[in-house]
């Protein structure tokens, strides 16, 4: 129990490390621009191709539940305020978490165990500011983004769904959908979004910059980051729903 508390609270400081250093350092440009590249863009293709089958999933499933009641042509209101408070963050994130929370586990993973990043320290560099920084901030910049274009291309699946399976017009879709969803529930997301992807990205450099154990920890690191990411995820995302919907 008292190295789950150590954990914890040395993954808080190195989230205070990080504040500080952006403050004071300020970041590299170049370095941002290369990390927003390969956790925003390069994540861009699983996050569309997630979002659009869960949009026509979600639209089937409502569909069919709601045709009980008489209540089929709501189908954009549900899918709309799920896609955008619910689903299009959580799921973003969990596909965030997947692929660069396991990358920049095993990368830096990789520069602990061959004794780069100490080599860093002796050479007079700050392994946060260069090794950390960049990417919490890109992941800050990048998560809302992926989650706007997975909620856009979820609500499209739904249309799909609707017109072709469900016989309902596009504008009655596009109507219903309009009449439910408002600007906070897209606000919501996106703040949820950035809050997971700092999250996700901060815990996977936690895990890499302390790994041990050679190759073997490497790999130990990288299984470890994925999934203690995707539960900070659901659980995070609890607290922030009773924050959000109490404000």
């Amino acid at each position: 129990m008292n190295s789950y508390l150590k954990d914890i609270g040395a993954y808080f400081f190195l989230a205070t490390e990080v504040v500080r250093d952006f403050f004071r350092n300020g970041v590299e440009i170049r370095e941002l621009s290369s990390q927003i590249v390969r956790i925003g863009t390069m994540s861009l293709p699983i996050v569309l191709l997630t979002a659009i089958f869960t949009g026509m999933v979600l639209g089937l499933q409502t569909a069919f539940a709601m045709e009980r009641f008489g209540a089929k042509n709501y189908v954009g209101n549900i899918v709309g305020i799920a896609l955008a408070r619910e689903l299009g963050p959580v799921l973003t994130a969990l596909m965030v978490c997947g692929r660069v929370g396991a990358g920049v586990a095993a990368e830096l993973g990789s520069m602990a165990v061959t004794e780069q990043i100490d080599a860093m320290r002796c050479l007079g560099a700050n392994p946060i500011s260069k090794l950390v920084t960049p990417r919490v901030l890109a992941a800050l910049i990048a998560l809302p983004g992926l989650v706007i274009a997975a909620d856009l291309l979820g609500i499209y699946g739904g249309l799909i769904i609707a017109v072709f399976q469900l016989d309902i017009s596009s504008h009655l879709y596009y109507t219903s959908l309009v009449s439910a969803i408002t600007i906070q529930d897209f606000t919501d997301g996106l703040l949820k979004s950035s809050v997971f992807g700092v999250l996700v990205v901060l815990l996977a450099c936690f895990n890499g910059m302390r790994t041990t154990g050679g190759t073997e920890g490497v790999g130990r690191t990288t299984i470890n980051t994925v999934v203690i990411g995707s539960v900070v995820i659901f659980v995070s995302d609890f607290f922030l729903t009773k924050l959000l919907l109490s404000l």
